[in-house]
């Protein structure tokens, strides 16, 4: 792949951002999230990629847009595997809350894990955390690892965890560590990205979410240097049914990030809501600014980008 087509991406999540970030607090979520699917869709089909949806916004027939399968790029590039999220956290933006991004990953055919929409149990931290902490161990001891790598104590250390009853134990157990905990009401996604941050609030993230928001992480993780691991947590016989149908064997199994990405995958996002990890679209007269990230892992190369956008001399995507 073509160093190029990381900043044709960025393109892509800014128009999704842009498109969603008219709906931000305006309590509607699905029309955000069409908004979102509709932009990205017309902004990768410009690109010079043959591309075919891995990750989506559902399967065909669940939605006309983004699903997986489907073919998207102007079919004259080169082929390549790609994972969307047109908005992460539709919820969020439509409630006007912190977190929610837009976001596009990119890999050699056959470069991502193929996963239905299932959960996951997920630990993701910066580079300092590779062979440190381990989804095996328990959160007090990889806790007590990880502080010992950053030379700091554990009281230091926050650890972002979704506000949900499935982690009540969890939680429990992170309080007695005496460590800072940031419940998240959603976007696990963005707390991810920010853990592979040098300056970041945000040490490390446990828990239970998302897989498809999982295999972006694991992405953005590769290309970044951070670390990550998941387990597939399927919440029904449904969702484990889909598993084996993806080929995925063991549920059991913990993934190490060289299972979820090949060596050469690219990431972006733009923040549609400010939060953790990028700042949100803000509208001015005549156009609008954007704050987003792309990633290469082929040189671990890191771009913020601040864009911006003038509509009266370029069209809304």
């Amino acid at each position: 792949m073509d160093r190029n087509l990381a900043l044709e991406a960025v393109r892509a999540t800014e128009a999704a951002a842009l498109a969603a970030a008219r709906f931000i607090g305006k309590g509607d979520e699905r029309l955000a999230d069409r908004g979102a699917c509709e932009a990205m869709r017309k902004a990768l089909n410009s690109i010079t990629i043959d591309g075919k949806i891995i990750v989506g916004e559902g399967e065909e027939g669940e939605t006309d847009t983004l699903y997986v399968g489907e073919i998207v790029g102007n079919g004259a590039g080169p082929e390549v595997d790609v994972a969307v999220d047109s908005l992460e956290g539709p919820v969020i933006c439509a409630t006007g809350g912190s977190n929610a991004l837009s976001c596009v990953a990119l890999a050699e055919r056959g470069g991502l894990l193929r996963c239905p929409n299932t959960y996951m149990e997920k630990i993701a931290c910066g580079p300092v955390g590779r062979g440190v902490v381990d989804l095996d161990r328990s959160p007090s001891d990889n806790l007590k690892a990880l502080a010992e790598a950053k030379q700091v104590y554990v009281e230091d250390l926050r650890v972002a965890v979704l506000d949900r009853p499935r982690h009540d134990r969890l939680i429990g157990e992170l309080r007695k560590t005496g460590a800072g905990i940031k419940l998240l009401s959603a976007g696990d996604l963005s707390a991810a990205l920010a853990t592979t941050l040098p300056d970041s609030e945000i040490d490390i993230l446990m828990g239970v979410g998302g897989a498809h928001q999982g295999v972006l992480a694991a992405v953005a993780a590769r290309a970044a240097g951070g670390h990550w691991q998941c387990r597939f947590r399927p919440r029904n016989e449904e969702e484990a049914e889909k598993c084996l149908q993806a080929g995925i064997l063991d549920v059991n199994h913990c993934y190490e990030l060289e299972e979820m990405t090949g060596d050469n995958v690219m990431f972006a996002a733009t923040g549609v809501t400010s939060g953790d990890y990028l700042k949100g679209v803000r509208f001015f007269s005549g156009g609008a600014t954007t704050n987003s990230v792309v990633m290469r892992s082929k040189t671990r190369t890191v771009r913020f980008i601040q864009a911006i956008h003038r509509f009266d001399f370029k069209p809304e995507y």
